[in-house]
């Protein structure tokens, strides 16, 4: 369908946005899809879900015609902007190799060996095709190598869908316990208690209550988020992170760090590459392909050949060739860390001018994070260092905030996460804190 994106684009004289065709085709879809979607993570978008019919370096152009400035760039993968050359002219080359094999390729070979020399902790890897699967593969291998079963996992802290990790990712302050012994809660309606059973929490960044749990010596494995960008943007405090790998080195435990958010995205080796700190296991996605559906669980190279000791991971789609040669083309743009670092100066930009003009409204909130990626949180005073603090965020009045965005073509997650790629310029990021002012100004 043609659309006229043209006379749709970001000028100040512009009407609002308006959204009634994807509202139509989203509302077509229902009665064929749940929701009219493939992911839940899509439904609660304000104001419905949107259809998109193409997208180019930092924008996307809806179905409505309408130019957007992306700042949900995939949920992060599309680092490099949206349909990138490089990337597109391999897999392009790919495309007349063939689609699928049953059997290795050369591009698997040659992206490992670089992702290998890029990841500080990545001595070999597993390809995997979600997030999600390589968590699960990465616990599968902790348990394997430990003899143990219990996990242990933060309140807060996002790592896949499945039942045997959904666990308080999102827990309500009323039924969440004692800080010191948090409830172990599940994230969603028909989950099996069986599968979680074994997964103990704790609240992130505080390192004494970790210690003395490992100290029973009977934990398999300690997983999260090395800085944590699911929610919130929140950093290790001053020596955290240096003290749960001492404190897993002693016990045993194998520490994974999920880096599905960071790594490749602020800095060629991830988090664990920024903080100086090596995790036994790591896992991987969205920035590492481009958009392309790849990820991988790597480490060091005695856990990841227990993968050959009887230990099983599979998957028909596993390192498919042209999502190889998109891995390949995005490893080799990021791999000296030139674009990773050419998107800070506007990062910072926009992180500090969200800031002044939420502050010139008189509107009370953080702005923490990476520059590639950041978290706003409306109603807090200073920085969150765990979940429990980031509830008394006011999530309606961002929610609110976002659509004054989306009005005027900039569109960000509700869940207050900014992605930024190597397309988001000077004059993209003008033209975002010019509607950043007047929505700040028009919610205050």
């Amino acid at each position: 369908m043609d659309t006229p994106a043209a006379d749709r684009l970001n000028r100040p004289d512009a009407p609002f946005a308006t959204f009634e065709e994807s509202r139509r085709r989203i509302a077509h879809a229902a009665q064929f899809m749940p929701g009219g979607v493939s992911s839940n993570f899509r439904i609660g978008m304000a104001p419905h879900p949107l259809v998109f019919d193409r997208a180019e370096g930092p924008h996307l152009i809806d179905a409505d015609g309408n130019r957007l400035i992306d700042y949900y760039l995939g949920m992060g993968p599309m680092i490099l902007g949206h349909n990138a050359e490089a990337v597109r002219r391999a897999v392009a080359d790919q495309l007349d190799r063939g689609f699928l094999y049953g059997g290795q390729s050369a591009l698997e070979a040659e992206a490992a060996e670089l992702f290998c020399a890029m990841v500080p902790c990545a001595e070999k890897l597993r390809f995997c095709s979600s997030g999600s699967e390589a968590v699960q593969a990465a616990l599968r291998i902790a348990r394997a190598a430990t003899g143990r079963r219990t996990v242990l996992k933060f309140e807060g802290h996002y790592h896949g869908w499945f039942d045997s990790v959904l666990v308080s990712v999102q827990p309500p302050p009323d039924v969440a316990g004692e800080r010191a012994h948090p409830a172990a809660l599940p994230g969603s309606k028909g989950q099996d208690e069986a599968a979680w059973g074994t997964v103990e929490v704790l609240p992130w960044n505080d390192l004494a209550l970790l210690q003395a749990r490992l100290a029973g010596g009977d934990i398999a494995a300690v997983i999260m988020e090395p800085a944590m960008c699911n929610a919130g943007a929140i950093s290790p405090a001053p020596g955290y992170l240096e003290g749960v790998r001492a404190a897993c080195t002693r016990t045993g435990t194998v520490l994974i760090f999920d880096e599905v958010i960071t790594g490749f995205r602020v800095a060629p080796g991830g988090a664990q590459q920024i903080f100086g700190v090596t995790p036994d296991l790591a896992t991987f996605a969205k920035a590492v392909a481009s958009g392309f559906p790849v990820a991988a669980v790597a480490g060091r190279a005695d856990l990841l050949d227990v993968f050959t000791q009887g230990a099983v991971h599979g998957g028909t789609y596993n390192a498919q060739p042209i999502a190889m040669a998109a891995t390949l083309a995005t490893l080799r743009a990021l791999a000296d860390g030139r674009a990773i670092a050419a998107i800070a100066p506007h990062g910072r930009r926009l992180m500090q001018g969200i800031e002044a003009a939420l502050t010139a409204a008189g509107i009370t909130a953080t702005v923490t994070g990476f520059p590639q990626i950041f978290h706003v949180a409306f109603g807090l005073s200073e920085p969150a260092r765990e979940w429990r603090d980031l509830t008394r965020m006011d999530k309606p009045r961002y929610v609110k905030f976002c659509g004054e965005l989306l009005k005027r073509r900039v569109r960000v997650l509700e869940r207050g996460a900014w992605f930024l790629s190597t397309t988001h310029d000077s004059l993209v990021i003008d033209e975002t804190l010019a509607a950043v002012a007047e929505a700040a100004r028009e919610v205050a």
